[in-house]
């Protein structure tokens, strides 16, 4: 588990970064804002309430608002009619949005496009500062910013540069506050947003692009609630949050596995899941990117748009492939379709090509070792496939088998027409369609024999023959079967050409 504390810039929406404390924890990440809070007495404020009000077909909403960012101090509501004032009301948020920090004008357009009903968070002072009783009273003239909603025009400057409201506290004065005996104010650290870490997605990237944010990144929840844009001070300083972010997420993830394993027979195991980036392969908007949680479990790869949740949700799957079926590939820099890195891609049984990227080198591998354990699991359980395949008009089968090799035989009288060990497989092309060539070497006169047949489905038969090959070279590894850990693939090469043509070699 890692654990990290730092200051940070956060830019949430429109509005200028301002200065934030991030706490990480083995679960959760929080986002602290610096708070002016009432540690003794009585405050002059009283909680956050939220209210309703509907617009009128004469005088709009009816209230007048003053203040803004660009003033230092809050936006405050100074009416609610032209007969009546009121104690001074802070106006938090509208609909919902976060109007803390905006400017005066800001807030304006926001009411201006409220709809017929408008629902405000407030907070009601119990008694105006002195610092807000001058502006609040005195009317500036000033020519209303809506007529149609009855807000008014921002405060005049008056030379007064007050930070009341905690979300602007750097040049804070304790005298700018009113004094009231026994009432202490003190600069605090308070939380603004807390991010929990399971399932939770990070990314440098600007949203659904390939341009990276060299200094700065950004987390979402599992329920789409998101950080915003957090600033760091170094390309440095963001490397080492992402990394320390990732590894509790990753921690989070295996224990979550391990519980949801307890549900699921042997042969239903998830070894590995979590987000990553796909690639459109056709997009009218540029480099298009979205994101996908990705699992792999028992004989299958699932693609969500969402992690699943519940047992229902595994049947919900947007894609489902057969681990033995794909071929999954690291991509090198010199491979990269774009500017972004740590990339790999899927190719499926029926030869579409997926993309995918992840944040971080670690995460890259971890996926890697994930598809050659799941590769290795599932053919060490099935044992052997069988493919319908076609041999001069000849309806035949051609068994893949861990333990023998390959075997073809007569789909009607089940007899064998040859057999060959992994071993004695040289080579092999194929047409980017339907046919396979097999290089094969005879034991005893160590010729060369070929075979060809023709398949309904070819890459699935391709791939499977590459995930054979690939677990037998790990069930021979010590190392991997002892430590769980990730096949080695020095002795099994694959390449796919451009036009879809793959090859495979064994070498002993």
């Amino acid at each position: 588990m890692q654990a990290k504390t730092g200051i940070c810039l956060l830019q949430d929406g429109s509005q200028e970064p301002f200065k934030v404390r991030l706490h990480l924890a083995k679960d959760i990440l929080t986002i602290q804002e610096q708070d002016v809070i009432c540690v003794s007495g009585e405050p002059f404020y009283s909680g956050e309430r939220t209210v309703a009000i509907r617009r009128q077909t004469v005088g709009g909403f009816g209230l007048s608002i003053k203040g803004g960012s660009e003033h230092n101090i809050p936006v405050v509501i100074s009416k609610i009619s032209k007969e009546q004032r009121v104690k001074v009301i802070c106006l938090l948020q509208i609909n919902g949005i976060n109007v803390r920090k905006c400017k005066h004008e800001e807030v304006v357009q926001v009411l201006r496009n409220a709809g017929e009903e408008v629902t405000l968070t407030v907070s009601f002072l119990k008694r105006a500062p002195a610092f807000l009783k001058l502006l609040l009273n005195e009317d500036c003239a000033c020519v209303p910013s809506d007529q149609s909603s009855g807000t008014s025009s921002p405060l005049c400057d008056s030379g007064l540069h007050l930070n009341y409201h905690p979300n602007n506290t750097d040049s804070l004065s304790c005298s700018s506050w009113p004094a009231s005996p026994g009432v202490r104010w003190e600069k605090r650290w308070c939380d603004l947003r807390l991010i929990p870490l399971l399932h939770s997605r990070l990314s440098q990237y600007v949203a659904g692009t390939d341009l990276c944010r060299q200094n700065s990144f950004q987390i979402t929840a599992v329920d789409g609630v998101g950080s915003g844009i957090i600033q760091c001070l170094s390309p440095e300083d963001c490397i080492e949050w992402l990394q320390c972010i990732s590894t509790n997420v990753s921690n989070l993830t295996k224990h979550n596995i391990k519980k949801i394993n307890r549900n699921f027979p042997v042969n239903q195991q998830i070894v590995h899941m979590g987000w990553a980036e796909e690639r459109e392969q056709d997009t009218l908007q540029g480099h298009a990117y979205t994101p996908k949680f990705l699992a792999l479990r028992g004989s299958s790869l699932y693609k969500f748009n969402s992690p699943p949740v519940t047992t229902w949700d595994w049947m919900r799957a947007e894609k489902k492939f057969t681990v033995y079926e794909i071929m999954s590939k690291i991509f090198k820099d010199s491979e990269l379709l774009d500017r972004r890195k740590n990339c790999f891609g899927v190719q499926s049984e029926t030869g579409d090509d997926l993309y995918f990227s992840v944040e971080l080198e670690s995460e890259l591998l971890q996926w890697e070792r994930a598809f050659q354990m799941a590769t290795f699991l599932e053919v060490e359980r099935i044992q052997c496939k069988t493919y319908a395949c076609v041999i001069e008009s000849h309806l035949m089968g051609l068994t893949i088998d861990f333990g023998m090799g390959f075997i073809c035989f007569d789909a009607a009288t089940k007899a064998i027409l040859w057999r060959y060990k992994f071993s004695q497989l040289k080579g092999s092309s194929d047409d980017g369609k339907s046919k396979i060539k097999f290089l094969f070497q005879n034991q005893d006169t160590k010729q060369i024999e070929a075979k060809e047949l023709e398949f309904s489905n070819l890459f699935a038969v391709l791939h499977c023959i590459h995930s054979f090959f690939a677990a037998k070279v790990a069930c021979l590894d010590p190392l991997f079967v002892d430590s769980q850990g990730a096949a080695s693939a020095a002795v099994t090469s694959a390449s796919c050409t451009t036009t879809g043509v793959c090859k495979i070699k064994y070498t002993t």
